[in-house]
């Protein structure tokens, strides 16, 4: 089955907000993008120096990337999902889809 990431850079729509963005982020807006077919994992990055955009990377196993990101894009568009008040959209957040072209296996102990 071909794998694949989904990428999303994004920040609060304010900074004396981030901590509800993050709350909604986590708990509410994850599921739902979780709930979507193809969408395996997700996890959620802050930069060191507290400067930029958070990044969302989603792992996708499945055997279209392509249908899985417009399935979510329709979910999105039917209401289906929350509203995404708590994001800056100046400039939106894009998401990137990328196709897996290598992978290693951790070393196993001997």
């Amino acid at each position: 089955m071909p794998r694949g990431i989904m990428y999303v850079e994004s920040a609060p729509v304010a900074p004396d907000r981030e901590a509800e963005y993050h709350k909604w982020y986590n708990e509410v807006h994850l599921p739902e993008i979780m709930a979507i077919d193809g969408f395996v994992s997700a996890r959620r990055f802050a930069p060191l120096d507290g400067n930029g955009p958070f990044v969302a990377v989603y792992e996708l196993d499945t055997d279209d990337l392509q249908a899985a990101a417009q399935r979510l894009f329709e979910a999105g568009q039917s209401g289906q999902m929350s509203s995404l008040e708590l994001l800056q959209m100046d400039p939106p957040p894009v998401p990137r889809l990328y196709r897996e072209i290598y992978a290693t296996e951790p070393a196993r102990e001997t």
